[in-house]
């Protein structure tokens, strides 16, 4: 699956989910922009010290994809892409009655009309040059609900919907748009929540991950990183030409259920 001579933008991709995919995204020789809302040292060195692991072109960009404006730029800074992976997202939990305005709005803004304004740039490139790849990283929530998580499973529905309409209107003109659904992925974020699981409910490591973490998961195991990174490589290649407009579950069985 090589993908030598494609520029690829990952959204929210310093670290987790975002990291995982453009790492594998740079293995099979895609050039990365990598961009998160910060601009620290650290993340222009992760840049360098991905250019020399796997001996491609990589840049960090900044941009805040609360604001539409600056999601627009990120394209545009980097200088158009071939492949476009939107993985920027953020959760808040609360009763509905109690959900914040403010955060109802940052969720929508971040999870799903981001990826509005980064696709709406980054096509008529993509169509100039007949060729594009566009994965949206949703979730099982884009398929399924859970209680008190309202912004982020109406974002993650909205970009399945998103990710259906790009589908259509870029069918054959060799663009796909697809859309990766995990479940429970073991990133760094997840993984701090651990301890404090174990303290609440007087259980050990493995008995929390099996029994509250993973609950809706039936496999009980953890999708990572490298799965969710491996299945965007195969959706940018010339095995999915003919794969758009759909989602793709990683998630243990949870949405079989």
């Amino acid at each position: 699956m090589e993908l030598r001579g494609k520029r690829a933008v990952v959204t929210g991709s310093n670290s987790g989910i975002g990291l995982g995919v453009a790492e594998e995204l740079a293995r099979a020789g895609a050039d990365l922009v990598l961009n998160s809302f910060t601009n620290r040292e650290e993340d222009h060195e992760l840049a360098k010290s991905m250019a020399d692991r796997f001996g491609v072109a990589v840049s960090y960009v900044q941009a805040d994809l609360s604001k539409g404006d600056e999601a627009r730029a990120l394209i545009e800074k980097a200088g158009g892409c071939d492949i476009l992976v939107n993985n920027a997202g953020i959760q808040h939990v609360a009763p509905i009655e109690e959900f914040p305005v403010d955060q109802w709005n940052r969720i929508i803004a971040i999870n799903l009309s981001s990826a509005f304004h980064t696709i709406a740039v980054a096509l008529p490139g993509m169509r100039a040059k007949g060729w594009g790849r566009i994965v949206n990283i949703a979730s099982a929530h884009g398929l399924t609900a859970s209680p008190y998580k309202s912004a982020y499973v109406s974002a993650k529905h909205g970009v399945v919907g998103l990710t259906k309409t790009v589908g259509l209107e870029t069918a054959g003109q060799n663009i796909t748009c697809n859309a990766v659904c995990p479940g429970y992925v073991l990133t760094p974020l997840v993984e701090a929540q651990i301890p404090d699981q174990m303290k609440v409910h007087k259980m050990d490591r493995e008995t929390v991950i099996r029994e509250v973490l993973l609950d809706r998961q039936p496999s009980k195991q953890f999708a990572t990183t490298e799965q969710i990174g491996g299945t965007v490589v195969w959706l940018c290649s010339d095995y999915a030409a003919q794969v758009t407009g759909t989602t793709i579950s990683v998630d243990g069985g949870w949405t079989a259920l």
